[in-house]
């Protein structure tokens, strides 16, 4: 007849720690009291040494080679012949052997706005459960992935993630890191392998990096004409510009430029922006404007008239008669006089 087992007795015996995490192969120990002393009183262990010291026992290993452990801290009750016990769980873990990244059924160059599926493999890594995989672009987290395996001992697994390619992912670097969180009894920094870094290459189709001009573009005649459509793109593309009638293109790069303007350079200029992945058309149009001229202003002119006896002018000029004159006036008046008075009389 086996002997009564009881987790929930009033009195269990105490580990003093609530779990203990290992790496395989390391030594470890445990220590399990008593709050009154019992005859029977041990621990349970498939390996280690056990010591006991009245109401204490400890337990040690000079290296864990067991995957699934876990440790029974037990007393038998000397009046009932029951036992009281308590566990201990125990982690026995493993860091990977190798953590790799690459795409899946991809090899060389990516393109812009595409979907591909990034692969991270982890090599011989316990307990997977406690596996955390991180994926990376550059600095940037991606994603986060686990295990929804519980094996104890090491086992290999393969985690994915789709993304999709931007043209800003060209030059940075993907990559993939496998982290196990232990807990708070676990190691301090927690074990973690990263893979390799994957250089990622990104075809896309032309885009433009200067600011769309003003339209129409008015330029005064005589001035410099500059008109750029500069552009990025992988591979780097290529310009053809395309120019007024009777105007021969005298550019082929990413910059027009007219050192003095003509109105013969008034028109439509087309540019094209050319790659492997796409293209890219601009369309300028100049209005040639003619130079404002220089306003003047006539200077105001006087006309002074000469005061000479044989110049008339507009100003009326009083002469103030002599003596002589106004004699003769007067005997001139007195004798008409006279002359009216003799006829009437």
């Amino acid at each position: 007849m086996s002997t009564p087992r009881d987790e929930n007795c009033a009195e269990k015996p105490e580990f003093t720690q609530s779990s203990l995490v290992v790496q395989f192969g390391k030594p470890t120990s445990a220590l399990c009291s008593l709050s009154s002393f019992h005859n029977i009183f041990d621990i349970e262990s498939p390996i280690g040494v056990r010591k006991r010291n009245g109401t204490t026992v400890s337990w040690t290993v000079n290296s864990m080679t067991e995957w699934n452990i876990r440790l029974s801290c037990y007393y038998t009750n000397d009046t009932t012949d029951e036992q009281c016990f308590s566990i201990l769980p125990i982690t026995v873990y493993k860091p990977p052997d190798n953590v790799s990244i690459s795409f899946v059924n991809h090899a060389g160059p990516l393109s812009a706005g595409q979907q591909y599926t990034l692969q991270c493999d982890v090599q011989d890594v316990a307990p997977v459960k406690n596996l955390t995989v991180t994926f990376y672009r550059g600095q940037t987290v991606l994603g986060e992935l686990k295990s929804n395996k519980d094996q104890k001992k090491p086992v290999s697994e393969v985690f994915t993630l789709n993304i999709t390619s931007t043209k800003e992912d060209n030059g940075l670097q993907f990559w993939c890191e496998a982290k196990l969180e232990l807990g708070a009894e676990g190691p301090q920094q927690p074990p973690v392998v990263e893979s390799e870094k994957l250089n990622a290459t990104v075809l896309y189709k032309p885009q433009r990096l200067a600011s769309y001009p003003s339209d129409p573009i008015i330029i005064t005649e005589g001035n410099p004409l500059q008109l750029n459509c500069s552009s990025v793109g992988n591979p780097p593309p290529s310009y053809a510009w395309k120019t007024p009638p009777g105007l021969p293109p005298s550019s082929n790069g990413s910059i027009f430029f007219i050192t003095s303007t003509t109105p013969e350079n008034e028109g439509s200029y087309n540019c094209s922006v050319i790659n492997d992945k796409g293209s890219l058309f601009v369309t300028f149009n100049v209005k040639v404007r003619a130079p404002e001229l220089p306003s003047t202003s006539l200077p105001t002119t006087t006309t002074s008239t000469p005061t000479t006896a044989m110049t008339t002018t507009t100003t009326t000029t009083t002469t103030a008669p002599n003596r002589g004159t106004c004699s003769k006036l007067l005997h001139s008046f007195i004798m008409g006089f006279l002359l009216l008075f003799s006829a009437l009389v």
